[in-house]
């Protein structure tokens, strides 16, 4: 954060004063003996460019080693001064506030970067009076930020103008094989011709008395997933398969995935799908494993654990592998046929996007672009897989995000300011590096106090698309979701070639409240200041516009009336 005041004197406890002067080049200021005071114990500050000591009739003595405490040791008359002092230094602050004409004064605001300094001749077209004003929200901040648009918007042009899509260069399928040597030996590359899902049949070793379960990781890390693990433990043993006195077990992959984005709409599309009776999904909605799990990340931020195995990952399907092996083995053709109709989905919404392991586990990179994304994993195993896009306009994705993920301080004024230092810590790295390295680029990722990256759809999508056909994709708005739920659901079933649901189903599925809805808290706080929306939209045309390109669809353009 870099914060710019006026000039200002700071008593310090040795009895020197020094200057605190504008900081330019970061978020430490420089300091210099005051050349006004002259030795003086003085308080200034400025008001309307000019100079003013108005606290010139105190002396304020100070000794070694004296803190605050020595107020109390003042003579009653100097405490007086002080204190009338310091009112009327208030009562003028206040006034120059209210009266709109406070950019000159000390104490600027908390949230206000000087760093964007004010360029007149930049706003002609920039009217504050244009702006929405929200009655719960106190409007002179949002007039300091109309501001510093001119300055952050120089950004963004910046940015804009290095944006260039280009084709990934594939890796070789030796070399993907070279990097999962383990996840190669266990998925097949065939799978069983009867089954709607990716599913084949695996020796299992153990005993009657062995727990299938016993060293899963997500057991082990997460509680709340162990009564998911019970139930599997139960039905475990009474669907192996057994020929020459041998065990085995049916293993799965999702035959379908949603693949993201999230606060988009992922949460509300699993809970309805999952009502359908020929959906099963994983035990556990957001597995996040090809993103995550398989290189030991739980919270990047806590470092690297364990990685899961793909055998942990397989084990979330075994509820439905149980009823497909059911089908399979059933001796009724409509037993069969309603068994192997069945299809196993996975929502983890960071699929799309999340390769921040990369750097961690992949050194061969190209100029600092990942060798390896997590859909040429996929896509080595299930080159038919299908993939379901949910969306939404990403400036409004931003603001959700943060909103659902900020622990404290959640304010339209802090979710400016973390805007507009992500926006500058994206426009170093792209100075520098390609656009789809800045994206990919694990440090910057973290670094980004909002999550500005997850809304670049264009260059998640192409990068899919190098590998899978547009034919395998379903891409959904939110927006068109929220406002016709029954006409989104059709969609889906048709993507999937699903059958019919009868009336009561239907209306179940179609009239469920939303799920993952805001908050009432941050309901509480209201939208985001109108400047940011702008500095936003700014941001993300260009990305809007590839998509919308790609798509052949303006909707995804999301541009406003």
């Amino acid at each position: 954060m870099r914060h710019c005041i006026n000039p200002c004197i700071q008593l310090l406890p040795d009895g020197t004063h020094k200057q605190q002067v504008g900081c330019q080049e970061g978020p430490h200021h420089s300091h210099q003996v005051c050349p006004t005071c002259k030795g003086e114990n003085k308080i200034l500050f400025r008001v309307d460019s000019k100079q003013m000591n108005l606290l010139a009739v105190l002396e304020v003595r100070t000794e070694g080693n004296e803190n605050w405490g020595g107020f109390l040791r003042f003579k009653k008359g100097k405490r007086c001064s002080l204190v009338f002092g310091l009112i009327i230094m208030t009562l003028v602050m206040a006034s120059y506030i209210l009266s709109g004409a406070h950019q000159e004064l000390l104490i600027s605001s908390p949230f206000h970067y000087g760093s964007f300094p004010s360029n007149p001749s930049l706003m002609d077209s920039e009217n504050p009076s244009d702006m929405k004003e929200y009655h719960h929200q106190p409007f002179v901040n949002n007039i300091s930020y109309v501001k510093d648009y001119p300055s952050i918007k120089l950004i963004i042009n910046s940015i804009t103008a290095r944006i260039e899509f280009t084709t990934r260069q594939l890796p070789d399928l030796q070399d993907l094989k070279r990097q999962e040597l383990h996840m190669f030996s266990v998925i097949p590359n065939k799978f069983l011709p009867n089954s709607e899902s990716p599913c084949w049949y695996e020796e299992f070793s153990g005993r009657n008395t062995t727990d299938p379960y016993l060293s899963n990781s997500y057991v082990l890390y997460s509680r709340r997933f162990r009564s998911t693990f019970d139930a599997l433990r139960k039905a475990f043993w009474a669907h192996l398969s057994h020929m020459r006195g041998k065990h085995f077990r049916l293993r799965c992959l999702p035959r379908f995935y949603i693949i993201g984005q999230p606060k988009c709409g992922t949460t509300d599309l699993y809970d309805r799908l999952r009502l359908h009776p020929e959906v099963k999904f994983s035990a556990i909605k957001e597995p996040h494993w090809w993103t995550r799990k398989r290189f030991g990340i739980v919270r990047l931020r806590d470092g690297l654990r364990d990685r899961y195995p793909v055998e942990d990952y397989l084990d979330l399907f075994d509820l439905a592998a149980h009823q497909i092996h059911q089908g399979l083995q059933a001796s009724s053709a409509k037993e069969q046929s309603k068994m192997n109709k069945i299809i196993i989905g996975e929502a983890s919404a960071s699929t799309m996007w999340d390769n921040n392991a990369w750097t961690f586990f992949y050194d061969n990179s190209t100029d600092g672009e990942p060798p390896f994304l997590t859909q040429d994993f996929i896509h080595a195993f299930q080159p038919d897989a299908k993939l379901i896009v949910m969306l939404r306009d990403p400036v409004e994705r931003l603001y959700s995000d943060y909103l659902y993920f900020a622990s404290s301080n959640k304010s339209a004024d802090d979710f400016h300011e973390k805007v507009t230092e992500a926006l500058q810590l994206f426009e170093n790295c792209m100075l520098d590096y390609s656009l789809r390295a800045c994206v990919y680029n694990n440090t910057l990722n973290n670094a980004m106090p909002v999550r500005l990256q997850v809304g670049l759809y264009a260059v998640y999508l192409l990068d899919w698309l190098t590998v899978f056909s547009k034919e395998q994709f379903l891409i959904l708005r939110l927006e068109d979701h929220a406002s016709n739920v029954k006409y989104t659901m059709h969609r889906v079933f048709q993507f999937l070639n699903l059958g019919p649901l009868s009336e009561k189903q239907e209306a179940l599925m179609t009239k469920s409240p939303a799920s993952n809805a805001r908050r009432p808290e941050d309901r509480s706080l209201g939208p985001m200041w109108p400047v940011t929306q702008k500095i936003l939209r700014d941001f993300y045309r260009p990305f809007n516009a590839r998509l919308a390109q790609v798509l052949a669809d303006e909707a995804f353009a999301w541009k406003t009336p």
